[in-house]
């Protein structure tokens, strides 16, 4: 990652999202039924497996949003709409899932969308977590989150190491 802005790395393992995503599913279950639920590609594919495993859901439908690459963020592009049945009533009675809420770009675009929806993420960071309904685990705005789709096994410096050689 180059961008200064982010002094934290945390890296999430494939068990630790499973883990995560299940406790998220446990919210969800006491808050529907749902109608279907809405991945937000591609964070949000993950997830929205596990979740609609573990909430018997058949219907699932996904929103492609751009807004950013492995290293910097930029405007949020739409891709790929929803299928009209989901717009209906501003998608009251969907589960829109993505992986992250960070600077809240994307998730802003799918509200507009989707108003009346029920968005939730895994993780969430304080600029963007006033647009999400439901979430697990909150970080700093200035952590990266390695999700296991973007990592490979490598050398980590530790802690005490690094912060010497940011003095």
């Amino acid at each position: 990652m180059s961008d200064s802005a982010f002094n934290k790395n945390f890296p999430v393992s494939w068990e630790e999202l499973h883990r995560h995503t299940r406790a998220l599913s446990w919210r969800l279950a006491e808050m529907g039924p749902w109608k279907g639920i809405i991945a937000i590609t591609r964070g949000g594919l993950v997830p929205a497996a596990i979740l609609a495993r573990e909430l018997d859901l058949r219907v699932v439908d996904t929103v492609c949003v751009s807004s950013y690459d492995h290293q910097s963020q930029r405007e949020a592009r739409v891709l790929k709409n929803v299928a009209p049945a989901a717009e209906e009533d501003g998608g009251k009675g969907w589960l829109i899932v993505d992986d992250l809420v960070d600077t809240g770009k994307t998730a802003r675009v799918v509200r507009e969308m989707l108003p009346n929806a029920h968005l939730a993420t895994v993780y969430a960071k304080p600029a963007g977590r006033p647009l999400v309904d439901t979430f697990i685990t909150e970080v700093s705005q200035d952590t990266w989150i390695f999700f296991p789709w973007d990592i490979e096994p490598q050398y980590s410096v530790p802690i005490a190491e690094a912060r010497l050689v940011q003095r």
